[in-house]
């Protein structure tokens, strides 16, 4: 079984070359700001299934860079499902909690209506209504607060920034599921077998850790876990502004994915554990 990955150094690209015997497109080879070409690639291709882990992820310059981010996570998404469409291909889409407006306290389903409240949440909308709008096999698979050993993420942040500091400020009241890299890599794959098996309908799903928690909580338990005395004050986001509004719930309904492909949430605490112990954090 061939796979073709799109994406080489994220951290969900690095998990799947990690776990599986993937083809791995860097960006000289599969640059998203080029749609056309990343379709070309796959007319030419004979995978199995295409996994699109590549992204443009900076949140707060995409408010001040939105060709490239409409580019990226709309445009080539969209060519890509056409070309994986034309030639039989699946393919696989991970897309973001942030196409939500982050309203309310219950988790989103994945029917529950998109209000992007920002351009990065924009151009990941946009890509999930060209993959869907190509017609082909698919899965989109939201996702959120995603951590691992690679690349910059939010539990490398606090263990870098607890090196000189015995106390952070966090932001408590933005609520989601943090997500280990691994078993969204894990997921993709298993998803991508049974729809190259023809088990499976397309259609698009949610897959985050539980249990639900804010940051500042998500804080604690990585210092807690690395052992370190670091004390986390709760501040409202009013407190922490940024350039591109964040959502405050977060939170990921992800009945239909354990319903339809039997793929349950992870238990992100877990999950941090292993990779404290991959970077050397904990003993």
């Amino acid at each position: 079984m061939t796979i073709l990955v799109f994406g080489q150094s994220g951290q969900v690209a690095r998990e799947l070359q990690k776990h599986a015997d993937v083809i791995s497109l860097p960006r000289t080879a599969a640059d998203l700001r080029n749609p056309d070409h990343c379709a070309e690639l796959i007319a030419q291709s004979s995978a199995s299934f295409i996994i699109n882990a590549a992204a443009y992820t900076a949140v707060d310059n995409a408010e001040n860079d939105y060709h490239d981010a409409m580019t990226v996570n709309g445009s080539a998404p969209a060519a890509m499902a056409a070309a994986a469409a034309e030639n039989g291909i699946p393919f696989i889409q991970i897309s973001t909690d942030y196409v939500f407006d982050g309203k309310g306290d219950s988790p989103h389903r994945p029917s529950d209506p998109a209000n992007p409240v920002g351009v990065y949440g924009l151009s990941k909308l946009k890509g999930e209504e060209g993959v869907r709008d190509a017609g082909g096999c698919h899965v989109i698979l939201r996702t959120s607060w995603v951590f691992s050993q690679f690349g910059n993420n939010f539990v490398k942040t606090m263990l870098r920034l607890s090196e000189d500091r015995s106390q952070l400020s966090v932001v408590n009241d933005q609520i989601g599921g943090p997500t280990p890299a691994a078993d969204i890599a894990a997921t993709c794959l298993s998803i991508g077998k049974q729809l190259a098996q023809g088990q499976k309908n397309s259609g698009t799903y949610h897959y985050s850790g539980t249990p639900g928690c804010s940051w500042a909580d998500f804080a604690r338990e990585i210092f807690r876990q690395a052992n370190r005395d670091i004390k986390v004050h709760d501040i409202p986001t009013s407190e922490y502004p940024t350039p591109a509004e964040r959502p405050l719930n977060s939170l990921l309904d992800c009945s239909d994915l354990e319903n339809d492909y039997d793929i349950k949430q992870p238990d992100w605490r877990a999950g941090l554990k292993k990779i404290l112990t991959e970077i050397g954090a904990v003993e």
